[in-house]
């Protein structure tokens, strides 16, 4: 087996308190931005008709939205893409609950009709369609929320039966802490929420879960084996052999995700964003939320028992 770290002895659960500290500071600005302004749902979420398109040459953003205006679009959402494709725009605007592939691709002709009779000299290419009704958005919202939550609910079974209540317990608080801190850099990034996003919030936890079942393993095997020794030493050892396995899977997967972030177009970069983010916070959550919660909670079961553990 490949290993790029040997003999290593990090004392990983001593500075777990510093790992709560920065977490809860994520958590609570996450949830604070959560509460206050919200996510910033996408189509597939919050109903409505969505045109990509670009224009040759590339128009400047107060023309295009003065067009749309003029138009009878007053209020839609335009966004210039950040990357190489500056000559491109996405566009988002309210649709009647009756909206169809029919009144979509009418909104996108007037939208060019309007550009091109503003902008003199200037061609419009539709490049993407997307309209979805606002209560079939409402339902995709809830059942989104419920596929985490429920995903998460048989997570902490599973583990609560393979293991004990402690480390149930510790495993899915890092899977909750992994989906929100990603939340909440798609908030503070001003990232769209939306299906293929809360696909990358699923996998998240999927990788961030086997990554904890790992190191739960070895602590396992080695809260055996080594009986005299602290709690917190013993789970240091077990970490610090899985560190290696840790180190390559998490670096193999960012990597994938990188790919995808840099050269996998618009589409997928809200998805490869998430994926990043959480794949950095995944390996972290494995070591110092799982894996610390674990300790703290096996440290105060032993306390009520009256026996010393740390």
């Amino acid at each position: 087996m490949l290993q790029i770290l040997h003999d290593t002895n990090f004392p990983f659960m001593k500075h777990r308190r510093i790992a709560y500290a920065i977490s809860t500071i994520l958590l609570v600005a996450t949830l604070g931005f959560l509460f206050t302004k919200g996510p910033r749902y996408s189509v597939d979420f919050t109903g409505g008709t969505l045109v990509q398109l670009r224009t040759t040459p590339a128009a400047h953003a107060d023309e295009v939205r003065e067009a749309l205006d003029g138009a009878g679009f007053k209020g839609a959402e335009i966004q210039q893409l950040t990357n190489d494709a500056k000559d491109e725009y996405l566009i988002r605007v309210q649709s009647s609950e009756s909206a169809s592939a029919e009144d979509a691709k009418h909104i996108s002709e007037r939208m060019t009709e309007a550009i091109t009779a503003k902008v003199a000299g200037t061609a419009v290419e539709i490049r993407r369609i997307e309209t979805v009704g606002p209560k079939v958005g409402g339902e995709l919202r809830t059942k989104a929320v419920m596929a985490i939550l429920s995903s998460l609910g048989v997570i902490l079974l599973y583990v609560g039966i393979r293991y004990e209540f402690k480390f149930a317990v510790g495993g899915v608080v890092a899977l909750l802490h992994d989906v929100l801190v990603t939340l909440g850099f798609l908030m503070f990034t001003g990232r769209e929420v939306s299906l293929t996003v809360v696909a990358a919030l699923l996998t998240i936890a999927g990788y961030s879960i086997n990554d904890t079942i790992v190191i739960f393993d070895r602590i396992r095997e080695r809260s055996k084996a080594l009986r005299k020794e602290q709690h917190s030493r013993m789970m240091d050892i077990a970490i610090n052999e899985t560190l290696s396995r840790t180190v390559i899977t998490a670096f193999t997967v960012f990597l994938a995700a990188l790919a995808l972030f840099v050269w996998g177009g618009e589409v997928l970069n809200d998805f490869s964003f998430a994926m990043l983010i959480g794949t950095v916070f995944g390996t972290y959550s494995s070591v110092y939320v799982a894996s610390a919660v674990a300790l703290d909670l096996w440290i105060a079961l032993d306390r009520q028992k009256g026996v010393q553990a740390e």
